[in-house]
């Protein structure tokens, strides 16, 4: 029905005779019976000049016929690829009528988020939505040929499953042939992946779609996308640059840039200097280290075991006292027992209502380890270590952190994770990761001495702010598994019951093995410039959980419980 796209005309098909096909996108009256329409397809918009009169509504689906001419002079336009050209002697065939849209179809239009799902087909229709799902298309083409590069094959793995030890609320799917037993939608493919390991696969990879029954926000969705890996023989470096090099030229493939060799970070150090284990690397304000400032202090504040602050550069003009005594309701609110600023004037001079509490000394050390200039605005909080390093993370981010879909693209590696973090109310240690997460070798010792203090090999993957994924190396020995699970207070019957057809199957000579899997939405909404994972995915859920294009979820007849053997109970009153 077509020769050329709209999108594809250039000075080169002057003189051609094309159809092309599309959306009526625009249409604009010139003279008694002359029109100009600019017709739509997913590559872009082409105008063409009609002759006669057509009834052309925004919306129709047409057909049109024409030469390919210069457009006169004066009137060519720079913003579209197509601005040098239009279609001249014009036939038009109209292949389908259309009713006016709910909103317009333009990217310059903002259309409540709730009628754009309700109507996601007309939303597709927008140039920045078919953009989207390109960069979405070329993601997933560059990390399926990087994977098979490197030797990994593809191997799918099952949606109906059993429940898993990941953490997260899962859903449940009765058995019409099993009353009363009910399959699980897996939230990740882990032990599945691991037991193809055992089954000598030796390297593995999916585009898998996973499922979680999460309280939705911008970056999650109940239904999600992850490239899947898990391979065999491996250290943790090995397995960081397969993900680093599949990751990177996925980046490429959209921007036509490779960004940098992803730096690694251990998590202490990241919760030092950034107060946070996915931390933002596009800006400066780090975390510094104060408490030996202050060791002799007679400000009773400050007289606590840590004590760090940040230099917000340049902005002590931007913040009036409102704004000041604000920031200090903000870190109370985040648990602090307060919040400390200075003013650093000409000269270096300090300015703060606790400034006359403060040494000189103690001055000098608060402006010299913040590197202070005038006009900077200094915060220092003084807690607990972890309380510290949360505040201060915080507002560090309120305060400096650009949209995370600005570049530039700053990847990093967070690892040593601790391998549990904290106690439940029994007193026993609660797994970080997951219970076949591998301990770091050099804190093996220490597993049922001071388990809190054991680093696990696990590691996450951060771009701009975003957790865009993690991966361990795995347990494969079973005298570690085991000393593991009674340090969780896991009996060896509540073991094998949960696990045992993975316990099982580690009896017959499991390889050392460890994998990861990364978050394509995230990934590709900050590659796409989009802040919301809902604008790279064709059809999301909105906030609460509903569709509102399909109703979803609504209730099903009678007749379909009763063959599942489920009965509903009244509502919660």
């Amino acid at each position: 029905m077509r020769t050329d796209m709209c999108g594809d005309l250039r000075a080169t098909d002057i003189g051609r005779t094309v159809a092309v096909c599309g959306w009526v996108a625009r249409r604009r009256e010139h003279g008694e019976h002359l029109a100009f329409i600019d017709v739509r397809d997913r590559t872009g918009l082409v105008q063409c000049v009609v002759d006669g009169a057509h009834d052309l509504r925004s919306e129709y689906v047409v057909r049109v016929t024409g030469t390919v001419r210069q457009r006169p002079e004066g009137t060519t336009n720079a913003d579209l690829t197509t601005g040098d050209v239009e279609i001249g002697d014009c036939t038009v065939e109209v292949l389908n009528a259309a009713e006016p849209p709910p909103f317009p179809i333009s990217d310059r239009v903002d259309a409540d988020e709730n009628v754009r799902l309700r109507y996601r087909y007309l939303d597709l229709r927008r140039d920045r939505m078919q953009r989207n799902l390109r960069v979405r298309a070329k993601v997933n083409s560059a990390l399926r040929t990087s994977m098979e590069r490197q030797g990994f094959v593809e191997v799918e793995t099952p949606l109906l499953w059993t429940p898993t030890p990941e953490g997260a609320r899962e859903f449940v799917v009765p058995s019409r042939l099993q009353h009363g037993s009910f399959y699980v939608l897996p939230q990740s493919p882990q032990l599945a992946k691991q037991l193809l390991m055992v089954g000598g696969v030796d390297r593995y990879y999916q585009i898998a779609r996973c499922l979680r029954d999460e309280d939705l926000r911008a970056d999650r969705q109940f239904e999600f996308t992850q490239l899947d890996i898990e391979a065999s023989f491996v250290t943790q470096d090995e397995v960081l640059d397969v993900i680093s090099e599949a990751v990177l030229d996925a980046a490429e493939a959209v921007t036509g840039n490779r960004p940098d060799p992803i730096p690694r970070i251990p998590w202490v150090d990241a919760m030092e200097r950034y107060g946070s284990d996915k931390p933002d690397l596009r800006f400066g304000m780090i975390l510094m280290e104060l408490t030996e400032v202050f060791a002799a202090t007679e400000f009773n504040a400050f007289k606590a075991p840590c004590i760090k602050g940040i230099n917000a550069a340049g902005l002590a003009a931007d913040y009036g006292r409102n704004k000041l005594d604000s920031l200090t309701d903000r870190a109370k609110q985040l648990g602090a027992k307060g919040l400390v600023w200075l003013k650093v004037g000409d000269g270096g001079a300090l300015d703060s209502p606790v400034a006359k509490f403060l040494s000189p000394q103690e001055q000098e050390g608060i402006v010299a380890v913040l590197r202070a200039q005038p006009g900077d605005l200094l915060l220092l909080v003084a807690d607990e270590r972890h309380k510290v390093r949360e505040v201060l993370g915080t507002l560090r981010n309120d305060l400096g952190r650009p949209p995370v879909s600005d570049g530039p693209y700053r990847y990093a590696w967070i690892t040593e994770f601790p391998l549990f973090e904290g106690l439940d109310d029994q007193g026993n240690p609660v797994s970080a990761h997951h219970p076949f997460t591998m301990p770091h070798p050099d804190d093996l010792d220490l597993l049922e001495t001071d388990p809190l203090k054991v680093r696990s090999q696990s590691y996450d993957l951060v771009l701009n702010g975003w957790e865009l994924g993690s991966g361990s190396i795995r347990i494969h020995r079973a005298d570690i598994q085991s000393r593991l699970f009674k340090t969780l207070g896991i009996t060896d019957e509540e073991a094998q019951g949960r696990f045992g057809f993975l316990l099982n199957a580690f009896r017959f000579g499991a390889p050392p093995h460890g994998g990861f899997a990364v978050g394509l939405d995230r990934l590709i909404a900050i590659l796409a410039g989009e802040d919301n994972i809902r604008e790279v995915i064709a059809f999301p859920k909105t906030q609460s959980g509903l569709d509102p294009l399909t109703d979803a979820p609504k209730p099903v007849a009678d007749t379909v419980l009763r063959d599942l053997g489920v009965r509903l109970l009244p509502p919660p009153t």
